[in-house]
């Protein structure tokens, strides 16, 4: 660990050591709040168990958890130390909120709750949700009749379910322990892979042996001035490539991802330098898809990142409206981002490793990689194609 990320890591506050709290975020954590209805579920007597001695508060159901936070978005920073306990009273299986008019890999997201402990400054979470505290949801026996139920109904269909689409998969397991249940939930079902992807290193519950290779562990990647200036609260690059390594040798497919691609001063070395160390500490084998997305975000997120990270010059680049209202690097510029990583990741990677674009369009498929999606039979058959590798490996 470096000085500078010492120092980072002073800062925190929270229980553990300063290395603790970068490699488990939910160390970060001041206070729990509980819905008094789910005192008495089993997951929320364990958590309370784990949590120790972080003060907890039970409010009514449907309460506000903490009305005396700062205006939004200071409110954000608050937030991310205070855990809500509640029931999720919606669906917790839902299609990726993807648009037509880029291409969609057809993932299915896992809702386990929503928020994050870990503080980057690009997050679209800080313009998307709409409570600045934490959410994790209990009533996990629903979550698993709700599973049960989708993957009966369609048994010829394959099922990529990821949990880090509203919250980081793995950055409160030491609390929740749920990414275990979910692991062994998996090694059974035929037509489900589990992803699991995160930017913390949490892995000491989780089971070495059992998982059938269902449960794919990822991690997001960048270059390591975007890591270092960005994601605040985070693992560093070798943290997680380590424990990366270390599910590779429990036999875990392992995916990584490079989204979001920030154009910097010095990206292409900066990508390049993160590919090699990559493939130095990883088994190429072993890596089942990477993707790769470049910077976009909702118009409400430029203020939010203006108001919270007023040294962040990364949001005031040239951007230009897409065709989902997000804000994008112009196509050409994209183009080059991408070629530089596919060109660097090409020198390294399994044939059997799909490379692809999270949300891009038919042009810039064709423009790097010379072919679409549709040239494969679809991006979601060239994902459960690598998910099938993985399983024989």
């Amino acid at each position: 660990m470096s000085n500078n990320e010492h120092r980072r890591a002073a800062a925190i506050g929270g229980h553990g050591s300063p290395r603790d709290r970068l490699q488990d975020p939910s160390r970060r954590l001041s206070s729990l709040l509980v819905e008094e209805s789910c005192l008495d579920l089993p997951l929320t007597r364990e958590i309370l168990a784990r949590a120790g001695d972080l003060p907890l508060t039970v409010i009514p159901d449907g309460g506000e958890p903490a009305p005396d936070l700062a205006p939004y978005p200071q409110s954000l920073t608050q937030g991310k130390r205070l855990l809500h306990l509640g029931r999720n009273r919606g669906r917790f299986l839902k299609p990726c909120p993807a648009t037509r008019n880029y291409r969609c890999c057809d993932y299915q997201v896992l809702n386990i709750g929503a928020g994050c402990p870990m503080d980057c400054a690009y997050c679209i979470l800080q313009a998307y949700l709409n409570n600045p505290w934490l959410s994790f949801y209990v009533n996990i026996d629903d979550l698993f009749h709700e599973l049960d139920q989708a993957l009966a109904a369609k048994p010829g269909q394959i099922f990529r379910i990821g949990t880090g689409e509203f919250t980081d998969s793995m950055a409160l397991d030491r609390l929740t322990g749920l990414s275990a249940r979910l692991i062994k939930y998996m090694a059974d079902k035929p037509n489900a892979v589990l992803e699991l992807k995160s930017k913390a290193v949490v892995l000491d519950h989780l089971p070495p042996t059992g998982h059938r290779g269902r449960t794919i562990m990822a991690w997001s990647l960048n270059s390591t001035e975007v890591m270092h200036k960005l994601e605040l609260h985070t693992a560093d690059l070798d943290t997680r490539l380590q424990a990366a390594a270390r599910c590779a040798a429990w036999g875990y497919p392992l995916a990584f991802h490079f989204d979001p691609i920030i154009h910097h001063p010095g990206w292409e070395e900066g990508y390049r330098a993160t590919i090699r160390r990559l493939y130095q500490l990883v088994p190429a084998v072993s890596i089942v898809w990477i993707s790769l997305g470049a910077f976009r975000f909702l118009p409400a997120l430029k203020e939010v990142i203006t108001s919270r990270f007023p040294n962040a010059n990364f949001i005031h680049g040239e951007f230009v409206p897409g065709l989902d209202g997000k804000f994008r690097y112009f196509r050409p510029h994209r183009t080059r981002i991408y070629q530089v990583l596919v060109e660097e990741l090409a020198r390294h990677a399994a044939s059997h490793t799909c490379t692809y674009f999270c949300m891009e369009n038919d042009q810039v498929w064709q423009d790097v990689f010379g072919y679409t999606p549709e040239d494969k039979g679809g991006l979601p058959a060239m994902l459960d194609a690598a998910s099938r590798t993985a399983e024989k490996n």
